[in-house]
């Protein structure tokens, strides 16, 4: 019974974790240290734009990432 527990709490907490939602466009209200990826044309391919809010009177940090579903890993590469 305690391994179907710890089962159930560990795969609660790494679902959401998982999962990246894309927005076709930057949202106009993001709050402080909030981060949005929006699929953005001045990024390259494969990449997305990582938004980050800032508080009032600074501006959002904008950076161009590789997405994490289409990062290489070398425990799936095969030589």
């Amino acid at each position: 019974m305690r391994v179907f527990a710890l089962g159930l709490i560990l795969s609660a907490f790494s679902v959401p974790c998982a999962a990246q939602t894309v927005l076709k466009s930057e949202p106009l209200i993001l709050a402080p240290y909030e981060i949005a990826y929006v699929q953005d044309a001045s990024c390259t391919a494969g990449k997305v734009l990582k938004v980050t809010g800032a508080i009032r009177g600074l501006h959002r940090k904008r950076v161009c990432v590789v997405r994490a579903g289409d990062q290489a890993s070398l425990a799936v590469a095969t030589p």
